[in-house]
């Protein structure tokens, strides 16, 4: 039969209390950079709702500076060893929560949270320390939200460049309209403008050559143009028409266009009867063919004065008033375009 042998005296009351355990006095005990060893390494804690966190560092180091520097030596070749401690001795242990460094790490609501940062940093450990290398879950996610950060930053950007892009573009093509409508403006405003100029030019034009004509005269009435100036034919001795022919019937005044002085007058071979009539600029109109002359060299004529009679003398085949215009040079002029310069419709 089998028989109990008695537990081995526990070491713990001859250690911490000598061999009069009880009798020896108590001291609170304060765990130190000296009496704890300190925490090396990275280590992970990981967030639990309880009292204590599930970090077996934290543990160690609470149930060490609970129970104190002698603490309960477990071997695990040893059977466990039971303890009891007198109630003096337990009635005067400090509680948990009191000690430095453990009390943050207990809480009486199961609901909250540990704070892993606020406790590590109480400690003297730096939390990104605490971090397994193992833990890729972690930094994954954050660099994936780093990723889409900077995605969406640049989507931001590429947003903000294509409104300034579509900004400017509706800027230009603004301006562009503006500038085209004041262009169109300013071309209304010129043509109107040109267009003013060149009626007033032409009004003024009017009463010159209204004023003019006054003073000058058509040379006969009641006739009909049948050759005018440059025509080209046989029946001119220079073989081209040199003046403008008024056919008219013989009798009919020849009238002076404007005031001068009779230069000559008398037969001219193939003009007939013929009168130079000297303006006072110098310039010389010629009558020829005819019938008969009332004015003779030398006299003062005024404009609309009768001066001869139309006639056929002459190289003619037909009676009419031949007219020619001559500078003071002697060059031919185009009578028809000098009659209409001075006012005059022929």
């Amino acid at each position: 039969m089998a028989s109990n042998r008695p537990a081995p005296e526990a070491p713990f009351a001859n250690d911490f209390f000598g061999a009069e355990g009880a009798e020896r006095s108590l001291e609170e005990w304060n765990p130190t950079e000296d009496s704890v060893r300190p925490v090396r390494g990275r280590h992970r804690v990981a967030k639990q709702r309880g009292g204590l966190a599930r970090s077996s560092t934290v543990l160690g180091v609470g149930v060490i500076a609970a129970v104190g520097a002698g603490g309960i030596a477990t071997a695990q070749d040893k059977p466990a060893v039971s303890i009891s401690l007198p109630d003096a001795l337990s009635d005067n242990l400090p509680d948990a929560k009191s000690l430095p460094g453990v009390g943050s790490f207990m809480s009486d609501d199961s609901s909250d949270v540990v704070d892993e940062a606020a406790t590590y940093s109480a400690m003297g450990i730096a939390y990104a320390d605490t971090a397994s290398d193992s833990d890729q879950g972690g930094a994954g996610e954050a660099l994936r939200s780093r990723i889409l950060q900077q995605a969406e930053q640049q989507e931001a950007k590429a947003v903000a460049s294509a409104k300034a892009a579509a900004a400017k573009a509706a800027a230009d093509k603004a301006e562009a309209a503006a500038k085209k409508k004041a262009e169109e403006a300013a071309a209304k405003v010129a043509a109107a403008k040109k267009k003013a100029e060149e009626e007033a030019k032409a009004k003024a034009e009017a009463a010159r050559l209204a004023q003019l004509a006054k003073s000058y005269s058509l040379p006969t009435s009641s006739y009909t143009i049948t050759s005018t100036y440059g025509e080209s034919g046989s029946l001119w001795s220079s073989g081209q028409h040199t003046g403008l022919d008024f056919a008219a019937p013989t009798g009919t005044p020849a009238k002076a266009v404007h005031n001068g002085t009779v230069k000559s007058a008398g037969w001219s071979g193939s003009y007939g009867y013929r009168i130079v009539l000297e303006l006072e600029d110098g310039t010389e109109v010629w009558y020829a063919h005819l019938s008969s002359m009332t004015a003779s060299a030398g006299q003062k004529v005024a404009t609309g004065e009768t001066i001869g009679r139309v006639g056929a003398t002459g190289n003619v085949t037909g009676a009419h008033l031949h007219l020619e215009v001559h500078t003071p040079g002697g060059s031919g002029l185009d009578p028809m375009a000098w009659l209409r310069d001075k006012g005059l419709t022929p």
